[in-house]
């Protein structure tokens, strides 16, 4: 990741170049002569945790919490619901 100065010209300029830039991570300063004016760069991704982890996790820890009867039902219709991910993993903001 690199750290990229440039001024509010150059900016707008070539305005999609620079989002490319920070797609693959670099961080862009835009700059008004020597003042810093505004900071381009990619958001933090969240923490996903899959399902399969938190119930390892909950089982090492000895949790005590319980899910109701029908969680199992609920969670199944979702699954059965959505036979296409829900996300195309070629366009995943996160992957």
């Amino acid at each position: 990741m690199a750290t990229i100065h440039i001024s509010r010209a150059e900016a707008a300029s070539d305005f999609d170049a620079l989002i490319a830039r920070v797609s693959n991570g670099d961080e862009i300063v835009i700059e008004d002569g020597y003042n810093s004016v505004a900071v381009l760069r990619a958001p933090e991704k969240p923490h996903l945790r899959p399902l399969s982890e938190s119930l390892r996790l909950a089982r090492e820890r000895s949790s005590n919490a319980t899910l109701d009867g029908e969680f199992e039902k609920d969670l199944n219709a979702i699954i059965e619901s959505h036979i296409e991910p829900l996300i195309d993993p070629k366009n995943d903001p996160w992957a």
